[in-house]
């Protein structure tokens, strides 16, 4: 009988197996092709602030100052002289005296 018992433990301990853990799943990327472009619709292209100054002094060839360009365009004055600034540094525009600008 105890023999029977011995076989018996030894089948219960054989049978008990490990419990399975599951594996991380990787994300998988998935690769988009890009958008076909739609056809260019006709737009009209508003000129920046920048181009509307520009256009203004390059059409006078005494020079223009900050309230000629202010009456023209509507800008304030921080804003003119923010947009005659950046012209000046980038070598678009010179200054001819003090408040007169001239096209490069």
């Amino acid at each position: 009988m105890e023999k029977l018992i011995k076989e018996f433990d030894k089948g219960k301990k054989a049978n008990v197996t490990k419990k399975a853990t599951a594996k991380p799943i990787q994300a998988k990327t998935i690769k988009r092709l890009p958008a076909e472009k739609a056809p260019a619709k006709n737009k009209t292209v508003k000129p920046t602030a920048t181009d509307q100054v520009l256009k203004i002094l390059r059409g006078r060839k005494k020079g223009v100052d900050t309230s000629t360009i202010m009456a023209k365009t509507g800008f304030n004055q921080k804003k003119v002289w923010a947009i005659l600034l950046r012209a000046h540094k980038t070598g678009k525009i010179k200054r001819i005296d003090r408040g007169v600008y001239v096209g490069a």
